[in-house]
């Protein structure tokens, strides 16, 4: 054989085993699809105080596992202490302004009673000296200031009948549902909740991380002092858009990890995310902006996978960790083959 026809069959085997590569890889993501982008996600909270004050004690520390209702730093409580007091105190004075305003009432009481006696005295002794006044028994002046004095006792009783009205309704209904003793009662409420405040727990199960506290510093309202990382691993997948086709919250899948090459975990698909950002548009009064490309083919869309592991594997996987994700078929020989088409690429992670 020539050296010429060497070269051509070198470049027809070549060409074969390209066109076979280019087929198994077109196959393989129809049939068995698999993506590199993927990793394991935590949920995160930002524990900030709800008020301000110096940091008095710290009491985790780094990289430190909690679980819920674990102490994990406390805010100087004096001054809260103090407003607690002193709304205790102010309820106190409500009361004791109550009982006063009860014993002006009993006195405003007996005031109406003493003016209504006076005033009907009154209107009966100008009922008798007008009687006389026209059978000329008196004089025009003793009826006039007969007249004169029950003016001012009627006067005198709805003075007295007025001050007992304000009492009445500065006083307000008697016991608990009183509004001064409910406004009292709800200010050393919020003194007791701002003062349980200074005691900062964790809410969930978890590993603190990113402390940078110390004691003495100032912990501001709303300000994120720690992050607490949840104990629960959520896969997150991307794949593209043709490769879910046919894929539910019960399809069964195979990660790799990077940090364990060659190992395999099962794991079930457990959602599939209802869009992407690139399909949210925001009403901004402006007009569309269509994309421009000139590329005959665009890029695949790739939507957001979520899988949870069987048997909660892995509980201590760093949030971040990146990974590759199989999605197994049904058919058993296309399943053994999407089993070694992961585990070469998880080896070839490895090495690269």
């Amino acid at each position: 054989m020539t050296p010429d026809q060497q070269f051509a069959r070198l470049v027809k085997i070549a060409m074969l085993g390209f066109v076979l590569i280019f087929g198994y890889f077109m196959f393989a993501d129809t049939v068995m699809p698999l993506t590199p982008q993927a990793m394991a996600t935590r949920v995160v909270t930002k524990v900030t105080p709800q008020i301000n004050g110096k940091i008095q004690t710290i009491a985790v520390t780094n990289n430190q596992t909690v679980v819920k209702g674990d102490l994990l730093f406390e805010v100087d409580p004096a001054p809260y202490l103090l407003a607690a007091s002193q709304a205790k105190l102010a309820l106190e004075q409500v009361w004791q302004d109550n009982a006063e305003l009860d014993a002006s009432l009993l006195a405003a009481k007996a005031d109406v009673n003493a003016s209504m006696t006076t005033a009907q005295q009154k209107r009966s002794e100008a009922k008798r000296l007008d009687t006389l006044y026209v059978t000329h028994g008196i004089s025009l002046q003793q009826r006039d200031q007969a007249s004169s004095d029950a003016a001012t006792a009627e006067a005198n009783l709805l003075a007295a009948q007025a001050r007992l009205e304000k009492l009445k309704v500065s006083r307000g209904v008697y016991g608990d549902g009183n509004l001064k003793v409910r406004q009292a009662q709800n200010h050393l409420e919020q003194a007791e909740l701002n003062l349980s405040y200074t005691q900062i727990h964790a809410d969930q199960d978890g590993v603190v991380t990113n402390l940078q506290l110390e004691v003495g510093s100032f912990a501001s309202v709303g300000q994120p002092l720690l992050a607490l990382v949840s104990d629960k691993v959520d896969i997150i997948a991307d794949f593209r858009e043709k490769s879910l086709r046919g894929i539910t919250a019960s399809s069964i899948a195979l990660i790799a990890f990077d940090g364990e090459p060659g190992r395999l975990y099962r794991a079930q698909v457990s959602s599939v995310d209802a869009g992407v950002s690139a399909g949210q548009f925001d009403a901004n009064g402006r007009l569309a902006a269509p994309q421009e490309s000139d590329r005959w083919v665009r890029d695949a869309q790739r939507l957001r996978l979520h899988l949870v592991l069987e048997g909660n594997a892995l509980n201590n996987l760093p949030a971040g960790a990146r990974a590759t994700v199989q999605l197994l078929p049904e058919n058993g020989l296309f399943s053994l083959l999407a089993k070694l088409q992961i585990k070469v690429i998880s080896v070839l992670h490895y090495i690269y």
